[in-house]
């Protein structure tokens, strides 16, 4: 009995190390990224996104008379830095890591070592890299769609969808239990997948960059790749605020890839979008700042869309 006592400590010891280390891990990983700028450096592709695609909102307005300081423009800026940088540091990181042992312990216990059923280590590069685009972006279709069925689900999607004047800073304007839930669902279809490189940084890069552009105010659709990528006019009729009777639950899902939307018959682009009422239904009584943003969720227990 002692001896499982003692094993039970160090267990919990492991476990309290991983988080603590954690926090020295990624700040260390934010440091580093800040003092050290180069093409391998989230946080300046990050910024360097930020103040390219606000120029060519500045420069190119597709709502001409919407103000460069659009309504809730910081309070979107400020979500933008929280979701991308801070949150992880605050929290994000360090539970993951301890989930993710406390998943390979778990597997431990039936001898199963390794759960990777998709070996593509061994192929080239650019098509693990496709590869990966491909799954994350279906995977996220699909939790996006949840996202407004699920009732308890929709309740922290609302923080999204109350933004009532559209521009990039509004893409990252999401509850961090969001966040939660779109890691947790992602992480174990990636751990069954065997990738072997590093450069998965461009996935990142690449969806970060197409989605700042669809919320942003431009009027780019892409001509024929609009059946392939996401884009601004496309993306502003996911935010109408009165959805069509077909689809009462929502329209265009689509993360990077617009792809899905066709094929599972959830486009919807019946006119130009530039001037649509934004929001959802109730949003008057939604909050506007950004505490009673944050904790508007965890005193709702069922939600409309």
């Amino acid at each position: 009995m002692v001896l499982h006592q003692v094993e039970r400590a160090n267990i919990l010891q492991e476990y309290i190390e991983i988080f603590l280390n954690s926090y020295s891990g990624y700040w260390n990983f934010l440091k580093h990224e800040i003092s050290n700028p180069g093409w391998h450096n989230y946080f300046y592709w990050f910024v360097g996104l930020f103040i390219s695609i606000w120029l060519l909102e500045i420069l190119f307005p597709w709502r001409k008379n919407q103000s460069i300081f659009r309504k809730d423009f910081w309070l979107d800026s400020f979500y933008m830095f929280f979701n991308y940088f801070l949150f992880p540091l605050i929290v994000f990181v360090s539970i993951s890591n301890v989930f993710a042992e406390l998943f390979n312990d778990f597997l431990a216990l039936f001898d199963v070592t390794n759960v990777v059923a998709v070996e593509v280590a061994s192929w080239p590069s650019w098509s693990q890299i496709l590869f990966m685009f491909v799954v994350t972006d279906f995977i996220q279709w699909n939790i996006h769609r949840y996202l407004h069925k699920i009732p308890w689900l929709w309740e922290l999607h609302k923080l999204h969808h109350s933004v009532k004047e559209m521009g990039f800073a509004a893409h990252l304007r999401y509850h961090w239990m969001e966040n939660v839930v779109y890691k947790t669902v992602l992480y174990l279809p990636m751990a069954m997948i065997g990738f072997g490189i590093r450069d998965f940084f461009i996935v990142h890069v690449v969806s970060l960059a197409v989605g700042n552009l669809n919320h942003a105010n431009l009027g780019l659709d892409y001509g024929p790749l609009r059946y392939v990528l996401n884009n601004p006019r496309m993306h502003i009729w996911h935010h109408v605020k009165k959805l069509p009777p077909e689809h009462p639950y929502g329209v265009n899902y689509g993360i990077t890839l617009s792809l899905w939307d066709y094929l599972f018959k959830t486009a919807y682009i019946p006119a130009d979008g530039r001037d649509i009422e934004l929001g959802f239904e109730g949003d008057e009584s939604y909050p506007r700042d950004l505490g009673h943003q944050l904790v508007y969720p965890l005193g709702r227990r069922n939600g409309n869309p």
